[in-house]
């Protein structure tokens, strides 16, 4: 399965939204605050369709993730796989097709963030070679409440 860029008017943004609310759901109740998820919407994916790159892989949609380039680095957001897809790889194929990516800009660093309380996703992302660079909070908050990590990538990454 070949990674599909997902442009502003594609058929197939309402699935790749409904994917993200579906994925992000399981975080309400276990992060503070609430995911910047609930502020998505068809409208809002559109423009990011039209900014940055969406790309999905499947029909409907299993896995999705959202790349920005950024000074010196190419940001990983909203990287999804439903339930029934997950271990099967297609996070780990979005991850190296966002390094294929980012070379082709010219860029050396994927960066992303993830909550604090979600463990889990702090043990796959060292997993796929990233190290942790620092803890920051969001506005209001006195403690920390995500973790950036970023992967230095090397050209062999195209390979």
């Amino acid at each position: 399965m070949i990674p599909e860029r997902i442009l502003a008017h594609d058929p197939r943004l309402p699935q790749v939204l409904r994917l993200i609310q579906t994925e992000f759901a399981d975080m309400d109740g276990r992060i503070d605050p609430p995911s910047s998820m609930h502020r998505l919407t068809l409208d809002s994916l559109a423009t990011e369709a039209e900014t940055d790159e969406i790309w999905a892989m499947g029909t409907p949609p299993g896995a999705c993730v959202i790349l920005t380039p950024k000074p010196g680095r190419l940001y990983i957001g909203k990287l999804a796989v439903a339930k029934p897809l997950r271990g099967t790889g297609l996070a780990r194929h979005l991850m190296h097709h966002a390094e294929v990516r980012a070379l082709d800009l010219g860029l050396a660093v994927l960066e992303l963030q993830t909550r604090v309380e979600l463990v889990e996703n702090h043990a796959t992302f060292r997993a796929l070679g990233f190290e942790e660079r620092e803890r920051t909070a969001h506005a209001g908050y006195d403690r920390p409440t995500s973790i950036t990590f970023q992967k230095r990538l090397s050209a062999t990454a195209k390979v």
